[in-house]
């Protein structure tokens, strides 16, 4: 499970130097997103296991890691169309879609605003875009979860603040919420460290929040933000930034939408508990397609 023991590829997608990792020979393609702030190696649990059925391709998304760091185009419109040219990158038309945190979010993006591109579609602890409003599900008791989002808002200052503390943000946070803390390693927390450290990382890795959360470049004009995606909602109950109420009312928007809860397990799902999503993950990916 170290890193140097994946395929490393780096690529021109949508104009910029994209670093991802790739396994598995497939016929179908299965595409794994990962959040805030990680990268590619959080999905180190299901590359292996996915890589048995499907080719998997796992980015590190813009600004993160390997991946280039512009100062521009952290909108969401532009995201997406990273992961759509990372697509026809492989040479496949449609792929499965997985995301987690913010990767859920491109992830429900993609199915909402590039239907075309999606063949299912598995979210892990991101609600649908619709249910993270005041309007439609943003309780008071997640606004205070989701302080950050705000405090991120600050130019320069977060930024300063978490590297003056020497990243203890996100030692913290993978230890703290991963009860069993035998499941993630000082060497992968120092992975995730020097990752986010790297020049750009963290600026990059907040601009999603600063540009991206309420900046949408008007891609899901007409939509009904609806899904018509198979989809698989992922959620860990003890996630300490997301609610688990966000997650009734996603069937509103998402029509063919089954939904897993993990009871006892973090924000951080695939990681925590990989081995339950490595089988949801398996059981609802390799299920004939859909009449």
């Amino acid at each position: 499970m170290q890193p140097e023991a994946f395929q490393h590829h780096y690529a021109q997608i949508n104009g910029i130097r994209m670093h991802y990792v790739q396994a598995g020979s497939g016929n179908q393609l299965a595409v794994l997103l990962h959040g805030f702030p990680e990268c590619w190696y959080a999905w180190r649990h299901q590359i292996p296991v996915l890589a048995e059925q499907f080719t998997v391709v796992v980015p590190d998304m813009r600004g993160y890691n390997e991946t280039e760091k512009p100062a521009r185009g952290y909108e969401l419109n532009v995201l997406v169309d990273d992961i759509a040219a990372l697509i026809r990158h492989t040479g496949r038309e449609r792929a499965h879609v997985v995301g987690h945190d913010w990767g859920g979010a491109i992830a429900w993006s993609i199915a909402i605003a590039r239907p075309e591109l999606v063949e299912r579609l598995v979210v892990l602890n991101a609600p649908h875009l619709a249910r993270f409003s005041p309007r439609n599900g943003m309780t008071l008791r997640q606004a205070r979860r989701s302080w950050y989002m705000l405090f991120f808002q600050i130019p320069w200052l977060p930024e300063a603040l978490i590297r003056a503390t020497d990243f203890r943000f996100l030692k913290d946070a993978l230890r703290g919420a991963i009860r069993d803390t035998n499941k993630i390693s000082d060497d992968e927390i120092r992975f995730f460290t020097q990752a986010i450290a790297r020049p750009g990382a963290l600026t990059a890795a907040i601009n999603y929040y600063r540009r991206g959360l309420f900046n949408s470049g008007g891609i899901f004009k007409g939509t009904g933000l609806r899904v018509q995606a198979p989809t698989l909602l992922l959620w860990g109950e003890e996630d300490t930034y997301l609610g688990k109420e966000l997650v009734p009312g996603t069937e509103r928007f998402v029509p063919n939408l089954r939904v897993h809860s993990i009871p006892g397990c973090s924000h951080w799902v695939q990681q925590d508990r990989p081995d339950i999503v490595n089988a949801q993950l398996r059981a609802f990916l390799m299920e004939e397609p859909y009449a």
